[in-house]
């Protein structure tokens, strides 16, 4: 399946990013009927996409926080349009990633132990100071921050393609909220794929400095990335109180589910990382935004947020 968009031509309808608006849907989810396997009799595959859960009300109220030091050095009118989008997107998406760590509280599986390690990690060590006296300029310690947001921009997108596509969630009969939240998510994941990119390169510099920040923010990003991921699921599994100690993660779980398709492949993650390496790289062929229209045209939430509005207006 090609999963870029082509070319549109002058009659084309595939939507353009450079014309496609990027705006915040307020959405809601019911939680009461998914169970705590929410892909049934897969506990590995379950956890390992929980994780999301974990890392994402921390860092994406981070990636507002950053963003908003940044907002005085955006020049350019229709970048700032795009910014505010993806602002008002991420602090949409913090906020319901937490309500399933209430959910998932609900039923036994308590995440704070877990996640005041990554609140610290965003709050402290990469908070609007360096940490620990590091002499670094202000300028220069938001512009690395700018790199680590695009980093992390890059593998979202690929995740967001991925979940799009993941017809092994459907197999499995998945629960149906928790996909559309995950399938939502990963289409405006995929909708503002190139905006915290552009927002680093009008922000970051000019020239070979830009570009050797942006590779050292891919080169802190992916490992931690794979740490946090690895340790969360470890985390989640070892505390599920269903499971009562009878499983860990492990590498041999993790690829089995990868070949039922229910996780991404290593090699598709880690491809994204010598693209994002290349100097003329640019994130708007990451995924199809053609498929993240059509879903969010389509996703149940989605579409109860836009009634909601529309009845608004009317009243």
């Amino acid at each position: 399946m090609d999963t870029t968009d082509p070319a549109p031509s002058p009659t084309s309808t595939t939507p353009s990013a450079a014309t496609h608006p990027i705006r915040p849907r307020r959405v809601s989810f019911d939680w009461q009927r998914t169970p705590l396997h929410w892909i049934p009799d897969e506990p590995t595959a379950t956890h390992v996409i929980n994780v999301l859960h974990l890392l994402l009300p921390a860092g994406e109220r981070w990636f507002v926080k950053v963003f908003k030091e940044a907002l005085p050095l955006v020049t350019d009118p229709e970048l700032l349009k795009d910014v505010k989008g993806f602002m008002g997107q991420e602090a949409t998406h913090s906020i319901q990633h937490s309500y399933v760590l209430d959910h998932l509280a609900e039923q036994g599986l308590d995440t704070r132990p877990y996640t005041k390690h990554v609140d610290w990690m965003f709050d402290v060590m990469l908070g609007e100071r360096p940490p620990g006296g590091l002499p670094v300029s202000a300028r220069e310690w938001l512009r690395f921050r700018l790199s680590l947001i695009a980093a992390i921009e890059q593998f979202t997108a690929v995740l967001g393609d991925w979940v799009l596509r993941a017809e092994g969630l459907e197999r499995a009969q998945s629960d149906e909220v928790m996909l559309d939240l995950l399938r939502w998510h990963g289409a405006e994941e995929v909708e503002h794929r190139a905006v915290a990119f552009d927002m680093y390169q009008h922000t970051g510099g000019s020239g070979l400095p830009r570009y050797a920040r942006r590779i050292g923010g891919m080169a802190f990003t992916a490992p931690i990335l794979v740490w946090l991921w690895a340790f969360g699921a470890a985390y989640l599994i070892r505390h599920d109180p269903q499971l009562r100690g009878r499983l860990r993660y492990t590498l041999h779980e993790h690829n089995t589910a990868v070949r039922k398709g229910l996780l991404p492949s290593w090699r598709e993650l880690g491809a994204a990382i010598p693209r994002y390496l290349r100097r003329s790289y640019h994130p708007s062929q990451e995924g199809s935004l053609r498929a993240a229209v059509e879903y969010l045209a389509t996703s149940p939430a989605a579409r109860a947020a836009a009634g909601a509005i529309g009845r608004a207006a009317v009243s």
